[in-house]
Protein backbone atom coordinates (compact mmCIF):
# COMPACT_ATOMS: atom_id res chain seq x y z
CA UNK A 1 0.00 0.00 0.00
CA UNK A 2 0.91 3.43 -0.36
CA UNK A 3 0.97 5.89 1.98
CA UNK A 4 1.23 9.51 1.86
CA UNK A 5 3.39 10.25 5.31
CA UNK A 6 4.65 14.25 5.79
CA UNK A 7 4.29 15.12 1.90
CA UNK A 8 6.52 11.73 1.40
CA UNK A 9 5.90 8.57 -0.35
CA UNK A 10 6.21 5.44 1.78
CA UNK A 11 5.24 1.86 0.96
CA UNK A 12 3.79 -0.32 3.65
CA UNK A 13 2.45 -4.02 4.28
CA UNK A 14 -1.51 -4.85 4.10
CA UNK A 15 -2.30 -4.82 7.90
CA UNK A 16 0.05 -2.34 9.53
CA UNK A 17 -0.91 0.13 11.86
CA UNK A 18 0.32 3.57 13.00
CA UNK A 19 3.21 2.49 14.96
CA UNK A 20 4.58 0.60 12.25
CA UNK A 21 4.75 3.69 10.37
CA UNK A 22 6.36 5.69 13.42
CA UNK A 23 7.77 2.80 15.56
CA UNK A 24 9.65 6.42 17.65
CA UNK A 25 6.71 8.26 17.84
CA UNK A 26 5.77 10.20 21.28
CA UNK A 27 2.42 8.54 22.09
CA UNK A 28 1.01 11.59 23.59
CA UNK A 29 1.30 13.31 20.05
CA UNK A 30 -1.55 13.20 18.11
CA UNK A 31 -1.30 13.22 14.15
CA UNK A 32 -3.62 14.30 11.14
CA UNK A 33 -5.11 11.53 9.22
CA UNK A 34 -6.69 11.94 6.06
CA UNK A 35 -8.30 8.89 4.24
CA UNK A 36 -8.07 9.21 -0.01
CA UNK A 37 -12.04 9.48 0.09
CA UNK A 38 -11.91 12.73 2.22
CA UNK A 39 -9.01 14.09 -0.51
CA UNK A 40 -11.47 13.43 -3.75
CA UNK A 41 -14.50 14.94 -1.42
CA UNK A 42 -13.03 18.53 -0.43
CA UNK A 43 -15.06 20.90 -1.61
CA UNK A 44 -12.05 23.57 -2.91
CA UNK A 45 -8.80 22.19 -3.83
CA UNK A 46 -5.48 23.34 -1.92
CA UNK A 47 -2.39 22.46 -2.56
CA UNK A 48 0.96 21.61 -1.51
CA UNK A 49 3.35 22.80 -4.04
CA UNK A 50 7.06 21.17 -3.13
CA UNK A 51 10.00 23.38 -4.45
CA UNK A 52 13.57 23.14 -3.56
CA UNK A 53 13.82 26.41 -1.51
CA UNK A 54 10.77 24.35 1.00
CA UNK A 55 6.68 23.86 0.61
CA UNK A 56 4.15 26.07 0.03
CA UNK A 57 0.32 25.56 0.64
CA UNK A 58 -2.12 26.87 -1.97
CA UNK A 59 -5.77 27.53 -1.34
CA UNK A 60 -7.43 27.08 -5.15
CA UNK A 61 -10.35 28.57 -6.22
CA UNK A 62 -12.51 27.19 -9.75
CA UNK A 63 -10.73 29.35 -11.83
CA UNK A 64 -7.26 27.34 -11.21
CA UNK A 65 -9.59 24.45 -13.02
CA UNK A 66 -11.13 26.34 -15.86
CA UNK A 67 -8.14 27.82 -16.84
CA UNK A 68 -5.65 24.97 -16.59
CA UNK A 69 -7.44 22.75 -18.40
CA UNK A 70 -8.13 18.72 -18.10
CA UNK A 71 -4.55 18.14 -16.58
CA UNK A 72 -5.69 20.29 -13.68
CA UNK A 73 -3.77 21.86 -11.47
CA UNK A 74 -2.40 19.30 -9.23
CA UNK A 75 -1.44 16.93 -12.03
CA UNK A 76 0.28 19.98 -13.92
CA UNK A 77 2.71 20.16 -11.22
CA UNK A 78 3.30 16.29 -9.64
CA UNK A 79 2.32 14.30 -13.07
CA UNK A 80 3.64 16.07 -16.56
CA UNK A 81 7.37 14.67 -15.53
CA UNK A 82 8.94 18.50 -15.97
CA UNK A 83 10.02 20.44 -12.93
CA UNK A 84 9.49 24.17 -13.56
CA UNK A 85 11.84 26.38 -12.96
CA UNK A 86 11.36 30.35 -11.36
CA UNK A 87 11.71 32.68 -13.79
CA UNK A 88 11.77 35.69 -12.48
CA UNK A 89 11.90 37.13 -8.66
CA UNK A 90 11.10 40.85 -7.97
CA UNK A 91 10.08 42.72 -4.95
CA UNK A 92 6.55 42.34 -6.25
CA UNK A 93 6.11 38.99 -7.12
CA UNK A 94 7.97 35.68 -8.19
CA UNK A 95 6.55 33.85 -11.41
CA UNK A 96 7.40 30.02 -12.57
CA UNK A 97 6.37 28.01 -15.67
CA UNK A 98 5.99 27.70 -18.07
CA UNK A 99 3.19 25.43 -19.35
CA UNK A 100 -0.14 25.49 -21.21
CA UNK A 101 -3.39 27.00 -20.16
CA UNK A 102 -6.74 28.26 -21.31
CA UNK A 103 -7.05 31.40 -20.37
CA UNK A 104 -7.22 34.76 -22.75
CA UNK A 105 -5.00 37.54 -21.89
CA UNK A 106 -6.54 40.58 -21.96
CA UNK A 107 -3.88 42.94 -22.34
CA UNK A 108 -4.46 45.16 -18.94
CA UNK A 109 -3.28 46.21 -15.82
CA UNK A 110 -5.11 44.80 -12.92
CA UNK A 111 -5.02 44.87 -9.27
CA UNK A 112 -3.50 41.89 -7.51
CA UNK A 113 -3.11 41.80 -2.99
CA UNK A 114 -0.56 39.83 -1.30
CA UNK A 115 -0.77 36.20 -1.19
CA UNK A 116 -2.19 35.87 -4.33
CA UNK A 117 -1.84 33.15 -6.43
CA UNK A 118 -1.90 34.57 -10.65
CA UNK A 119 -2.23 33.00 -13.80
CA UNK A 120 -0.78 35.20 -16.11
CA UNK A 121 1.35 34.51 -19.62
CA UNK A 122 4.34 35.89 -21.24
CA UNK A 123 4.25 37.79 -24.29
CA UNK A 124 0.09 37.32 -24.23
CA UNK A 125 0.97 33.56 -25.45
CA UNK A 126 -1.15 31.12 -23.13
CA UNK A 127 1.18 28.37 -24.77
CA UNK A 128 3.66 30.30 -21.81
CA UNK A 129 1.22 30.77 -18.87
CA UNK A 130 3.41 31.60 -15.75
CA UNK A 131 2.34 30.71 -11.55
CA UNK A 132 3.11 34.20 -10.33
CA UNK A 133 2.89 34.33 -6.48
CA UNK A 134 2.56 38.31 -5.04
CA UNK A 135 5.12 39.33 -2.87
CA UNK A 136 2.89 43.09 -2.26
CA UNK A 137 -0.24 44.67 -3.60
CA UNK A 138 0.50 45.89 -6.57
CA UNK A 139 -0.76 47.28 -10.09
CA UNK A 140 0.16 45.44 -13.05
CA UNK A 141 -0.04 43.65 -16.67
CA UNK A 142 0.58 40.35 -15.79
CA UNK A 143 -0.48 38.97 -19.25
CA UNK A 144 -3.79 37.45 -17.21
CA UNK A 145 -7.62 36.87 -18.45
CA UNK A 146 -10.40 39.27 -18.44
CA UNK A 147 -10.73 39.24 -14.13
CA UNK A 148 -7.19 39.44 -13.02
CA UNK A 149 -6.61 35.67 -13.18
CA UNK A 150 -6.20 35.21 -9.53
CA UNK A 151 -6.69 31.38 -9.08
CA UNK A 152 -5.90 31.20 -5.55
CA UNK A 153 -4.26 32.28 -2.23
CA UNK A 154 -0.72 31.43 -0.68
CA UNK A 155 -2.25 30.21 2.85
CA UNK A 156 1.34 28.96 4.17
CA UNK A 157 4.62 28.40 3.05
CA UNK A 158 5.28 32.93 2.78
CA UNK A 159 8.54 33.12 4.03
CA UNK A 160 9.05 30.70 1.20
CA UNK A 161 7.78 32.82 -1.61
CA UNK A 162 9.74 35.06 -0.19
CA UNK A 163 13.08 32.97 -0.79
CA UNK A 164 12.32 32.02 -4.30
CA UNK A 165 14.82 32.72 -6.75
CA UNK A 166 15.41 32.03 -10.39
CA UNK A 167 17.87 28.90 -8.78
CA UNK A 168 14.46 27.15 -7.75
CA UNK A 169 11.95 25.42 -9.23
CA UNK A 170 8.95 23.59 -8.40
CA UNK A 171 9.34 19.73 -8.35
CA UNK A 172 6.05 18.41 -7.57
CA UNK A 173 2.43 19.22 -5.85
CA UNK A 174 -0.28 17.06 -4.09
CA UNK A 175 -3.77 17.70 -3.11
CA UNK A 176 -4.45 18.48 0.44
CA UNK A 177 -7.91 19.08 2.78
CA UNK A 178 -9.17 22.34 2.90
CA UNK A 179 -12.33 21.85 4.50
CA UNK A 180 -13.01 19.40 7.61
CA UNK A 181 -14.74 16.49 7.25
CA UNK A 182 -14.40 14.49 9.62
CA UNK A 183 -16.28 10.94 8.39
CA UNK A 184 -12.55 11.03 6.39
CA UNK A 185 -10.28 13.37 7.81
CA UNK A 186 -9.57 13.45 11.99
CA UNK A 187 -6.47 13.69 14.31
CA UNK A 188 -5.83 10.74 16.43
CA UNK A 189 -3.15 9.41 19.02
CA UNK A 190 -4.03 5.40 18.57
CA UNK A 191 -0.90 3.98 17.68
CA UNK A 192 -3.26 1.26 16.67
CA UNK A 193 -5.01 2.89 14.03
CA UNK A 194 -4.92 0.72 10.77
CA UNK A 195 -3.51 2.42 7.46
CA UNK A 196 -5.14 2.38 5.01
CA UNK A 197 -4.24 2.94 1.15
CA UNK A 198 -3.90 6.21 -0.13
CA UNK A 199 -3.75 7.52 3.15
CA UNK A 200 -2.45 10.80 3.87
CA UNK A 201 -0.52 11.49 7.67
CA UNK A 202 0.74 14.42 8.56
CA UNK A 203 2.94 14.22 12.12
CA UNK A 204 4.16 17.61 12.80
CA UNK A 205 3.93 21.12 12.87
CA UNK A 206 6.48 23.36 10.99
CA UNK A 207 6.38 27.00 11.76
CA UNK A 208 9.10 29.77 10.95
CA UNK A 209 9.06 32.65 13.11
CA UNK A 210 8.95 35.62 11.64
CA UNK A 211 11.12 37.74 10.45
CA UNK A 212 13.82 34.68 9.94
CA UNK A 213 15.31 33.38 6.68
CA UNK A 214 18.59 31.63 5.82
CA UNK A 215 19.84 34.84 3.87
CA UNK A 216 18.15 37.77 5.82
CA UNK A 217 17.09 37.99 9.64
CA UNK A 218 14.45 40.84 10.53
CA UNK A 219 14.71 41.96 14.61
CA UNK A 220 11.40 43.28 14.23
CA UNK A 221 9.44 40.55 16.26
CA UNK A 222 13.35 39.58 18.48
CA UNK A 223 11.42 39.49 21.44
CA UNK A 224 7.94 37.86 21.32
CA UNK A 225 9.66 35.24 18.75
CA UNK A 226 11.94 34.28 21.78
CA UNK A 227 8.35 33.90 23.56
CA UNK A 228 7.48 31.53 20.68
CA UNK A 229 10.92 29.61 20.79
CA UNK A 230 10.94 29.10 24.23
CA UNK A 231 7.74 27.62 24.81
CA UNK A 232 8.10 25.09 21.83
CA UNK A 233 11.97 24.50 22.80
CA UNK A 234 10.07 20.71 24.09
CA UNK A 235 8.53 20.57 20.44
CA UNK A 236 5.10 20.24 22.05
CA UNK A 237 1.97 21.91 21.27
CA UNK A 238 -0.79 21.29 23.73
CA UNK A 239 -4.15 22.57 22.39
CA UNK A 240 -6.18 23.32 25.00
CA UNK A 241 -9.34 25.10 22.71
CA UNK A 242 -9.84 24.38 19.17
CA UNK A 243 -12.09 27.41 18.04
CA UNK A 244 -14.21 27.97 14.85
CA UNK A 245 -11.42 30.18 13.82
CA UNK A 246 -8.44 28.73 15.53
CA UNK A 247 -6.40 26.51 17.92
CA UNK A 248 -4.76 27.90 21.12
CA UNK A 249 -1.77 26.91 23.20
CA UNK A 250 -1.99 28.35 26.99
CA UNK A 251 1.18 26.97 28.07
CA UNK A 252 2.96 29.83 28.99
CA UNK A 253 -0.44 32.02 29.54
CA UNK A 254 0.53 35.03 31.97
CA UNK A 255 3.84 35.82 29.90
CA UNK A 256 4.70 39.22 29.35
CA UNK A 257 4.76 39.66 25.52
CA UNK A 258 5.39 43.12 23.47
CA UNK A 259 3.26 43.79 20.91
CA UNK A 260 5.99 44.00 17.64
CA UNK A 261 4.34 43.28 14.55
CA UNK A 262 0.85 44.17 13.13
CA UNK A 263 -0.16 41.83 10.43
CA UNK A 264 -3.56 39.74 8.96
CA UNK A 265 -4.14 36.93 10.67
CA UNK A 266 -4.26 34.93 7.95
CA UNK A 267 -4.81 30.90 7.41
CA UNK A 268 -1.69 29.44 8.89
CA UNK A 269 -0.61 32.60 10.69
CA UNK A 270 1.02 32.27 14.28
CA UNK A 271 0.44 34.93 16.93
CA UNK A 272 0.99 35.72 20.66
CA UNK A 273 -1.88 37.49 22.50
CA UNK A 274 -0.21 40.26 24.57
CA UNK A 275 -2.86 41.56 26.71
CA UNK A 276 -6.00 40.16 28.81
CA UNK A 277 -6.44 36.45 30.74
CA UNK A 278 -4.68 34.85 27.66
CA UNK A 279 -1.48 36.89 27.75
CA UNK A 280 0.97 34.67 26.75
CA UNK A 281 -0.80 32.18 24.87
CA UNK A 282 -0.31 30.97 20.97
CA UNK A 283 -2.44 30.98 18.65
CA UNK A 284 -2.38 28.99 14.90
CA UNK A 285 -4.89 30.30 12.53
CA UNK A 286 -7.24 27.80 10.52
CA UNK A 287 -9.38 30.55 9.26
CA UNK A 288 -8.53 34.67 8.26
CA UNK A 289 -9.49 37.06 10.64
CA UNK A 290 -8.30 40.67 10.69
CA UNK A 291 -5.75 41.90 12.75
CA UNK A 292 -5.90 42.71 16.44
CA UNK A 293 -4.36 45.23 18.84
CA UNK A 294 -3.97 42.50 20.85
CA UNK A 295 -2.53 40.28 18.63
CA UNK A 296 1.54 40.26 18.08
CA UNK A 297 2.68 38.16 14.62
CA UNK A 298 5.30 35.27 15.35
CA UNK A 299 5.88 32.84 13.01
CA UNK A 300 4.04 31.12 9.63
CA UNK A 301 3.12 27.66 9.01
CA UNK A 302 5.30 26.20 6.69
CA UNK A 303 4.18 22.29 6.50
CA UNK A 304 1.39 20.68 8.94
CA UNK A 305 -1.99 23.23 8.08
CA UNK A 306 -3.77 20.08 8.19
CA UNK A 307 -3.51 19.49 12.29
CA UNK A 308 -4.32 22.82 12.51
CA UNK A 309 -7.63 22.45 10.24
CA UNK A 310 -8.39 19.14 11.97
CA UNK A 311 -7.39 19.68 15.69
CA UNK A 312 -10.06 19.07 18.49
CA UNK A 313 -9.30 20.30 22.31
CA UNK A 314 -7.01 18.48 24.98
CA UNK A 315 -4.35 16.98 22.32
CA UNK A 316 -0.92 17.69 22.02
CA UNK A 317 1.11 17.89 18.73
CA UNK A 318 4.49 17.77 17.59
CA UNK A 319 5.92 21.36 16.64
CA UNK A 320 9.30 22.44 15.20
CA UNK A 321 10.04 26.14 14.95
CA UNK A 322 12.24 27.71 12.32
CA UNK A 323 14.97 28.61 14.10
CA UNK A 324 16.42 27.04 16.92
CA UNK A 325 16.05 28.65 20.07
CA UNK A 326 19.82 30.03 21.03
CA UNK A 327 19.47 30.49 24.89
CA UNK A 328 23.16 30.12 26.78
CA UNK A 329 21.16 30.39 30.15
CA UNK A 330 22.22 27.56 32.69
CA UNK A 331 24.68 26.20 30.26
CA UNK A 332 28.76 25.43 31.67
CA UNK A 333 30.74 27.54 30.02
CA UNK A 334 32.05 24.69 27.72
CA UNK A 335 28.79 24.01 26.87
CA UNK A 336 27.93 27.23 25.76
CA UNK A 337 30.70 27.95 23.87
CA UNK A 338 30.50 25.15 22.03
CA UNK A 339 26.99 25.86 20.85
CA UNK A 340 27.88 29.60 20.06
CA UNK A 341 30.37 27.90 17.26
CA UNK A 342 27.87 25.70 16.41
CA UNK A 343 26.13 28.51 15.02
CA UNK A 344 28.60 30.61 13.83
CA UNK A 345 28.09 33.13 16.53
CA UNK A 346 31.80 34.73 18.36
CA UNK A 347 31.31 34.36 21.98
CA UNK A 348 32.67 35.86 24.82
CA UNK A 349 33.07 35.60 28.47
CA UNK A 350 33.48 37.85 31.53
CA UNK A 351 35.43 34.49 33.07
CA UNK A 352 37.42 31.66 31.82
CA UNK A 353 37.91 29.42 34.80
CA UNK A 354 36.36 26.54 34.26
CA UNK A 355 33.37 25.37 36.83
CA UNK A 356 31.02 28.15 35.80
CA UNK A 357 27.51 28.15 34.86
CA UNK A 358 26.17 31.35 32.30
CA UNK A 359 23.55 33.56 34.00
CA UNK A 360 23.18 36.08 31.46
CA UNK A 361 23.61 36.97 27.28
CA UNK A 362 23.74 39.81 25.39
CA UNK A 363 21.97 40.04 23.01
CA UNK A 364 19.65 38.88 24.96
CA UNK A 365 17.40 36.97 22.05
CA UNK A 366 17.99 34.35 19.73
CA UNK A 367 17.29 36.74 16.48
CA UNK A 368 19.74 39.32 17.54
CA UNK A 369 22.77 36.63 17.80
CA UNK A 370 21.98 35.46 14.67
CA UNK A 371 21.74 38.54 13.09
CA UNK A 372 24.67 39.92 14.82
CA UNK A 373 26.83 36.79 14.81
CA UNK A 374 28.32 37.87 18.13
CA UNK A 375 27.12 37.09 22.04
CA UNK A 376 28.66 37.86 25.36
CA UNK A 377 27.86 36.11 28.51
CA UNK A 378 27.87 36.66 32.11
CA UNK A 379 28.49 33.78 34.72
CA UNK A 380 29.10 32.39 38.02
CA UNK A 381 30.85 29.64 39.87
CA UNK A 382 29.35 26.21 39.63
CA UNK A 383 29.40 26.44 43.79
CA UNK A 384 26.79 29.39 43.21
CA UNK A 385 23.93 26.88 41.36
CA UNK A 386 21.73 25.17 43.52
CA UNK A 387 20.05 21.98 41.67
CA UNK A 388 16.04 21.70 43.02
CA UNK A 389 13.40 19.40 41.98
CA UNK A 390 9.57 20.98 42.46
CA UNK A 391 6.94 18.75 43.29
CA UNK A 392 3.85 20.12 40.76
CA UNK A 393 1.95 16.64 41.25
CA UNK A 394 1.74 17.94 44.97
CA UNK A 395 1.54 21.93 44.76
CA UNK A 396 0.89 22.69 41.20
CA UNK A 397 -0.08 26.54 41.43
CA UNK A 398 2.28 27.31 44.28
CA UNK A 399 5.42 25.64 41.86
CA UNK A 400 4.07 27.93 39.13
CA UNK A 401 4.20 30.69 41.02
CA UNK A 402 7.70 29.86 42.33
CA UNK A 403 9.25 29.48 38.54
CA UNK A 404 7.26 32.70 38.24
CA UNK A 405 9.31 34.73 40.25
CA UNK A 406 12.69 33.11 40.18
CA UNK A 407 12.60 33.17 36.23
CA UNK A 408 12.62 29.56 36.29
CA UNK A 409 9.56 29.77 34.06
CA UNK A 410 11.40 31.33 30.88
CA UNK A 411 14.85 30.12 31.83
CA UNK A 412 16.72 26.72 32.38
CA UNK A 413 18.24 28.82 35.69
CA UNK A 414 16.79 31.26 38.15
CA UNK A 415 17.71 33.61 40.89
CA UNK A 416 16.46 34.09 44.39
CA UNK A 417 18.04 37.04 46.86
CA UNK A 418 19.14 35.73 50.09
CA UNK A 419 17.30 37.05 53.20
CA UNK A 420 18.99 35.72 56.35
CA UNK A 421 20.72 32.41 57.72
CA UNK A 422 20.20 31.75 61.10
CA UNK A 423 20.68 28.26 62.88
CA UNK A 424 19.03 25.32 60.54
CA UNK A 425 17.09 27.78 58.26
CA UNK A 426 17.71 29.69 55.16
CA UNK A 427 15.37 32.48 53.58
CA UNK A 428 14.86 34.01 50.32
CA UNK A 429 12.79 36.88 49.30
CA UNK A 430 11.56 36.73 45.59
CA UNK A 431 9.87 39.78 44.56
CA UNK A 432 6.03 38.88 44.02
CA UNK A 433 3.52 41.36 42.00
CA UNK A 434 1.36 42.21 44.42
CA UNK A 435 -1.70 40.47 42.49
CA UNK A 436 -0.18 36.63 43.20
CA UNK A 437 -1.95 34.39 45.15
CA UNK A 438 -0.11 31.96 47.35
CA UNK A 439 -3.77 29.89 48.06
CA UNK A 440 -2.93 27.07 50.94
CA UNK A 441 -1.29 23.96 49.27
CA UNK A 442 0.55 21.30 50.47
CA UNK A 443 0.71 21.82 54.11
CA UNK A 444 3.15 19.56 55.88
CA UNK A 445 2.10 17.56 58.88
CA UNK A 446 3.99 15.27 61.64
CA UNK A 447 7.62 16.20 60.73
CA UNK A 448 9.07 18.03 57.86
CA UNK A 449 12.13 16.41 56.25
CA UNK A 450 15.70 18.18 56.50
CA UNK A 451 16.33 20.14 52.89
CA UNK A 452 12.68 20.58 52.08
CA UNK A 453 11.80 23.61 50.00
CA UNK A 454 8.71 25.81 50.97
CA UNK A 455 6.74 29.32 49.91
CA UNK A 456 4.67 30.87 52.86
CA UNK A 457 1.11 30.69 51.52
CA UNK A 458 -1.47 33.93 51.86
CA UNK A 459 -2.43 33.15 55.69
CA UNK A 460 0.77 35.04 56.67
CA UNK A 461 2.24 38.88 56.04
CA UNK A 462 5.20 36.93 55.01
CA UNK A 463 3.57 35.44 51.80
CA UNK A 464 5.73 34.50 49.55
CA UNK A 465 9.24 33.96 51.49
CA UNK A 466 10.80 31.42 50.34
CA UNK A 467 12.80 29.00 53.13
CA UNK A 468 15.28 25.47 53.85
CA UNK A 469 15.74 23.74 56.40
CA UNK A 470 18.92 21.84 56.97
CA UNK A 471 17.27 19.67 59.77
CA UNK A 472 14.09 17.93 59.94
CA UNK A 473 11.59 19.89 62.32
CA UNK A 474 7.72 18.70 63.73
CA UNK A 475 7.14 22.25 64.69
CA UNK A 476 7.72 25.00 61.90
CA UNK A 477 8.17 24.51 58.09
CA UNK A 478 11.32 26.14 56.34
CA UNK A 479 10.15 29.24 56.44
CA UNK A 480 9.93 29.02 60.19
CA UNK A 481 6.29 29.68 59.98
CA UNK A 482 3.10 27.13 61.31
CA UNK A 483 2.32 23.97 59.46
CA UNK A 484 -1.13 25.65 58.34
CA UNK A 485 0.88 28.67 56.36
CA UNK A 486 3.40 26.57 54.52
CA UNK A 487 3.33 25.08 50.81
CA UNK A 488 5.78 22.66 50.38
CA UNK A 489 7.10 22.86 46.75
CA UNK A 490 10.21 20.19 46.47
CA UNK A 491 13.62 20.00 48.03
CA UNK A 492 17.04 20.91 47.76
CA UNK A 493 19.70 18.26 45.98
CA UNK A 494 22.87 20.21 46.33
CA UNK A 495 22.87 20.04 49.84
CA UNK A 496 26.69 20.62 50.12
CA UNK A 497 26.30 24.20 48.40
CA UNK A 498 24.41 25.95 51.34
CA UNK A 499 27.92 26.87 52.79
CA UNK A 500 28.43 28.94 50.02
CA UNK A 501 25.32 31.44 50.40
CA UNK A 502 25.92 34.55 52.04
CA UNK A 503 23.29 37.10 53.34
CA UNK A 504 22.19 40.03 50.99
CA UNK A 505 23.93 37.91 48.26
CA UNK A 506 22.00 35.67 45.58
CA UNK A 507 21.55 32.59 44.63
CA UNK A 508 20.78 30.67 41.10
CA UNK A 509 19.03 27.72 41.11
CA UNK A 510 18.51 24.63 38.55
CA UNK A 511 15.34 22.41 38.53
CA UNK A 512 16.00 19.20 38.20
CA UNK A 513 12.88 16.72 36.56
CA UNK A 514 12.00 13.55 38.59
CA UNK A 515 9.66 10.68 38.03
CA UNK A 516 9.76 10.15 41.52
CA UNK A 517 8.79 13.49 42.57
CA UNK A 518 7.45 14.16 46.56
Amino acid sequence: MIIHLDGEIREVKEGDRLRDLLPDFREEFSVAVIKSAGIHESETASARLFTTAGEIVVELNEKAEKFIGDAGFINLFSDSGENHPVRWSDRYGVSAGNFTSGIIPDKKHHRYAHNDVILGCAGYDPKKSFLIFSKIPHFADHGSETSGGVIGKVVSGKAIVEKLTVKDRILNAERIISRVDRSSSFTTSDMDLKLEDGMEIVTRIVIRASGYSEDEIDITSAKSVEHLLLTYSGGRFANNLGAGTFIRDETMKKSIVPFELKKPRLEGSVTVRTSGKQKGSIYIYRKSVASSPSHTHVGEVEHGIEIARLAGGDEKFSVQIIPDQIDLRGMSLTEAKDTALKYGISFSTDSEEEKRVVTGQNPATTLEMLKEKRVEVKTVPLSSVLKIELWDDKAPKTCETFREVTGLKWYSIGKLPVVLNFEDVYLFSPKIPKTTKINIENNPSGEVPAYSIAMTNDSRKNSGLVGVRTAPNSDFGPTSEPFNATNIIGRLIDTDKLKFIEEGGLIYIMEVKSDASG
